[in-house]
């Protein structure tokens, strides 16, 4: 909106050249961030005091550790502050005209919708049952279905991701020689899986005091990264044709967005982690996963992101396992799931699972960025 609205003004008024610099991706990016964590830090504690006046707090369930019994009645969703800090600043600086923008911000709030309505009904049932999964998934499928639709199928978007939109990039290989091309369909149903994938994988992650957001931050600072070079251009050299990854110029815009969550992440742990004052809740938990999963079908990083989201896979993989041997034979894998939880059975103190998960997703963000050369 910002960029819309002074932009052309240099045009007509010299005196204002400086505003030449809302051209740039970065500027806008640093100044989406910092206006996100102000956001965040300004109106949390009125947020979260209007959360214990209206008595919003987390149900805990019953067969979950006994560490969490204390935490019942903490206030949540903390999420919907996460996606107000995080959608004002994307709407201010980024350019609202660019598709790849509009459908990440759509499906993040859509998303966030659909939390919004299980955490409502766990309060209101004072049960940790929520929405029914089968209803989640047939939202988060019609969403994330409208969104990449939307970008696979509109004639009108940019030519070069036109070119390459069903073409499936392979992770440490050079895209312009071992890329994949799938039928239309295909692709955009492979697409959709890996949003709502994401988006349920991120929200069984949220089970400790920052384990999830801080990931969240790891993995929207690598697709930062990744977009900006998708879309940058130095000397007139394309730096995704130096490195052989797709080459989408458009793509470059989804920054302002990454810069975003950074920013309202980091004003959300000040007041998450450790112990905690608020949690997310599925609102925010679900609407930044379906976020990370556009991000990487629009930086074509699918396949990538399992690795760089490692995490979140891992956290799903175990509960999946957990679900089918229990059916299968009648025992567990896990003392646990998801997997955070058998740790906290084994003895392990929350901190100590948190910050070595923060640390296994650092490792997995560096490997992934590792990539862009290795290829």
């Amino acid at each position: 909106m910002i960029y819309e609205l002074f932009y052309p003004l240099k045009q007509h008024y010299p005196w204002l050249s400086f505003l030449r610099v809302l051209r740039y991706v970065p500027f806008r990016t640093i100044m989406a961030t910092i206006t996100a964590m102000l956001i965040t830090f300004v109106l949390a504690p009125w947020f979260i005091r209007e959360l214990k006046r209206k008595q919003i707090g987390q149900v805990v369930r019953s067969s979950g550790p006994e560490s969490h019994f204390a935490k019942a009645g903490t206030p949540t969703m903390g999420g919907a502050l996460i996606l107000l800090s995080l959608l004002v600043p994307t709407v201010l600086w980024a350019d609202l005209r660019n598709p790849f923008v509009l459908a990440t911000t759509a499906v993040t709030a859509g998303y966030g919708v659909i939390g919004y309505l299980d955490d409502y009904l766990k309060l209101k049932r004072k049960n940790s049952g929520g929405l029914p999964g089968r209803y989640k998934l047939i939202g988060q499928t019609l969403i994330g279905g409208a969104a990449v639709g939307y970008t696979f199928l509109y004639d009108r978007m940019p030519d070069d991701w036109i070119k390459i939109r069903t073409h499936l990039a392979f992770p440490f290989v050079a895209f312009s020689k071992y890329s994949l091309e799938l039928p239309l369909g295909v692709y955009i149903a492979f697409a959709v899986f890996v949003v709502v994938a994401t988006s349920n994988a991120v929200n069984l992650t949220d089970g400790l005091d920052g384990l999830a957001i801080g990931p969240v931050m790891i993995n929207a600072g690598t697709y930062l990264i990744w977009a900006y070079i998708a879309g940058a251009t130095i000397a007139r050299l394309p730096l995704a044709d130096y490195l052989d990854i797709p080459k989408i110029a458009s793509a470059g815009e989804l920054s302002v967005y990454c810069g975003s969550v950074i920013g309202a992440g980091i004003g959300f742990l000040w007041y998450n982690t450790y112990p905690a004052q608020v949690f997310m809740g599925d609102v925010g938990s679900l609407a930044l996963g379906g976020g990370l999963g556009m991000l990487s079908v629009f930086t074509k990083n699918e396949l990538l992101s399992v690795m760089l989201g490692g995490l979140f896979f891992f956290e799903a993989v175990s509960v999946i396992t957990q679900v089918v041997s229990f059916k299968l034979t009648g025992k567990r894998v896990f003392l646990m799931a998801p997997i955070h939880h058998h740790y906290e059975k084994k003895g392990w103190a929350e901190p100590k699972i948190i910050v070595r998960f923060w640390i296994i997703s650092v490792l997995l963000a560096l490997v992934s960025l590792a990539s862009l050369k290795l290829r």
